[in-house]
């Protein structure tokens, strides 16, 4: 009996590690949507507007998908 919750805790551990894997993924592209972001304004200023209301909702976009790795992540820590 306790062997089983032992190996269904691991395999939980398991998963959070991927999810920070995931969330680590999530940091990186949002870098490289910065740096997309300062080139392009850098290059051409004219279309800083335009470029940034894109920038914003991909970063929205980049950080939910970090969010929902960490929910995840914490209820199969706790549940």
């Amino acid at each position: 009996m306790e062997n089983e919750i032992l190996q269904d805790k691991s395999a939980a551990y398991i998963a959070v590690g991927l999810c920070a894997l995931a969330m680590t993924a999530a940091a990186i592209g949002l870098s490289i949507l910065w740096v997309a972001l300062i080139e392009t304004v850098g290059r051409n200023p004219q279309v800083k507007k335009d470029v940034q209301s894109f920038g914003f909702i991909g970063m929205g976009s980049i950080e939910a998908i970090a969010l929902y790795m960490f929910v995840v992540a914490v209820l199969m820590i706790f549940f």
